[in-house]
């Protein structure tokens, strides 16, 4: 962070700072590779992101946009990861920016600390054990406004307040919490969003096309064109659970994810439910064209410290060939990737499990085989938990070669829930959880 910040971090740490965006450079050295084994998935590279002042690369992007920081490094890069084309360059992008949680007279309130800061796609190179920041682009509406990361709707986003939780924050149509990213052969970029949950495309420059939403959603008041072209029953996603990963076939259709079960018929069915949803949608047709059942493995399985399936997520999925992907299913603290194969016998879409009034609904079904759902069939490819050197949550997959994967981490900006997330002079206490990017060499070929 800032040397010129108060209260940011101990001396010794790399800065970058006042210097053009595109050669802002992580200066901050991770640990040697570990070695494995013969025959087992293994760290090979692991690179960190230095700090760089939250403020300095937002106004860099957009000027004016961030007043105060509070002492906030650039971090949730780690939302997705997606190969640029050179050796050691990737596209990532942000989420919806700093944020957490404070209970106030027994209530949560989500908290935004720096309000300002608009979501962005950022593109890093892999040098050695540095992740260095090659340029990034502001997602913006149709004239070049900030979308920034706040909730669109009262009623059903939960509130925006401060970074305190005690002045609340308004409502913006236009905001995003992006998540996956791929790019497409004409240099347009297409991400997914939490809140709708939405599928954007975003032009070369950052610039909202269309943002595709539930049948139903209603949201109006955006400053860019918003299309309701998704299954209506996404209306039922759990809150923070929309689309979380994206994957781009061969033949250009995109393959999003839902993060977990929807809240379907209630919360509570959701939270205690192991299905999730695919969903196949065609950039040529402009229209989802399949929709596929996807089942967790226990969460105790998943993460042997973890006894709640509502922790069980899928944050990243990756295609890697044909009509094969690679799923990540997860928890904070450990990911297990599986390979599924979407078949067209599988496809459910416009069926039964799309109508919210069928009882007892999909994400009810204890076994949802037995009751005649064609749930997508996957084979384990590596347990990351049991990986040494691999951090906790892992949001960003990508396929480096036939053979190796890069993994990044969501480090959530090195914020913490709680009222003690920020000092008495409302400047950060860093987690100390960096921004790493890990690459895990398999024991197979995929």
């Amino acid at each position: 962070m800032s040397p010129h910040a108060e209260g940011r971090r101990p001396a010794g740490r790399a800065v970058a700072a006042g210097v053009p965006l595109a050669l802002v450079a992580a200066l901050i050295a991770a640990g040697p590779a570990m070695a494995a084994p013969s025959g087992e998935a293994h760290v090979v590279r692991t690179a960190t992101l230095g700090d760089i002042p939250l403020g300095v690369f937002s106004n860099g992007l957009l000027p004016g946009t961030v007043d105060d920081d509070r002492g906030v490094d650039l971090g949730g890069i780690g939302s997705d990861i997606y190969p640029a084309g050179r050796k050691g360059e990737f596209w990532t992008v942000t989420d919806r920016g700093p944020n957490g949680q404070i209970k106030v007279a027994g209530t949560k309130r989500r908290t935004f600390p720096v309000p300002g800061f608009d979501p962005a796609i950022v593109r890093i190179r892999v040098v050695g054990d540095t992740v260095k920041v090659l340029d990034a682009i502001p997602i913006t509406t149709s004239r070049g406004e900030p979308v920034t990361g706040l909730p669109n709707q009262r009623g059903r986003d939960e509130a925006p307040y401060d970074y305190n939780a005690l002045t609340a924050l308004p409502y913006d149509p236009n905001g995003l919490d992006t998540e996956g990213i791929v790019r497409a052969a004409d240099g347009s970029f297409w991400l997914v969003d939490e809140y709708g949950p939405s599928l954007v495309h975003v032009s070369a420059h950052g610039k909202v096309l269309t943002r595709y939403v539930p049948k139903g959603l209603n949201l109006t008041g955006a400053g860019y064109p918003v299309v309701e072209a998704l299954p209506s029953v996404l209306l039922h996603r759990k809150i923070n659970r929309g689309f979380e990963g994206l994957a781009q076939l061969p033949g250009g259709d995109l393959v999003l994810a839902v993060q977990s079960p929807l809240s379907l018929p209630d919360t509570d069915a959701g939270e205690a439910s192991r299905t999730t949803r695919l969903l196949r949608f065609s950039p040529k047709k402009k229209a989802v064209t399949a929709e596929y059942a996807y089942r967790f493995d226990p969460v105790d399985v998943v993460d042997p410290s973890e006894d709640d399936t509502s922790e069980l997520k899928i944050s990243s999925v990756v295609a890697v060939g044909g009509d094969r992907l690679l799923v990540e299913e997860r928890t904070d603290k450990a990911a297990r990737l599986q390979l599924v194969r979407l078949d067209r016998s599988s496809n459910i879409l416009g069926g039964s499990w799309d109508d919210d009034t069928t009882s007892p609904s999909l994400e009810q079904l204890d076994d949802p085989a037995a009751s005649g759902v064609p749930v997508l069939t996957k084979k384990p490819v590596v347990d990351l938990g049991r990986v040494a050197g691999v951090p906790g949550k892992i949001e960003g997959v990508a396929l480096v070669d036939h053979d190796t994967l890069a993994l990044i981490n969501d480090n959530d900006f090195g914020m913490t829930d709680g009222t003690g997330a920020f000092d008495a002079d409302g400047r950060l206490v860093d987690s100390g959880v960096e921004t790493t990017v890990t690459y895990v060499r398999l024991p197979h070929r995929l």
